[in-house]
């Protein structure tokens, strides 16, 4: 019997799947809040850190945004959030502006979103939203005052 056979004998595995616990994968949940004061946002953010597995909660109050990142289920964080807080939850809506072909098709653009962002449905479907075209007087007014025109009007 060598040391190994002794160490082996001290270090058991556990022979079951019920003593492995399944950890959740690391994310970053995104929810909008709606955050009136400093103590909205006080009260958010301790209803938060007290869970298990969150590593960092950010709140920014102006955005109505709330992002949690670390191995939590994101069903259960927004549960607990509306029950802590007594606050209607719903998950981001937004995407940031850069992330659309075309910010300003209808059912994109959206004047509530904060600023840098626009809704999200646009980039999951580009085919939902038919783009917003420029009818041909439009185009025409649009070209008269174009610098790439050579005969445009230069009222500048």
């Amino acid at each position: 019997m060598g040391i190994v056979d002794v160490v082996s004998e001290f270090c058991t595995l556990p022979r079951g799947r019920r003593h492995l616990k399944h950890r959740k994968q690391f994310q970053t949940v995104e929810m909008k809040v709606l955050i009136d004061c400093d103590g909205c946002e006080r009260k958010v953010r301790r209803a938060l850190e007290g869970m298990e597995g969150v590593t960092a909660v950010e709140v920014p109050a102006r955005e109505h945004r709330v992002a949690v990142t670390g191995h939590v289920d994101a069903g259960k964080v927004m549960r607990r959030v509306a029950y802590k807080t007594g606050k209607r939850v719903e998950p981001w809506p937004y995407v940031p502006y850069a992330a659309v072909a075309h910010p300003y098709a209808p059912g994109a653009y959206d004047r509530r979103a904060p600023p840098g962002y626009v809704r999200a449905a646009a980039v999951a479907d580009p085919g939902a939203a038919p783009l917003a075209r420029a009818s041909s007087a439009e185009a025409r007014y649009a070209a008269a005052f174009s610098d790439e025109n050579p005969n445009a009007c230069a009222v500048m």
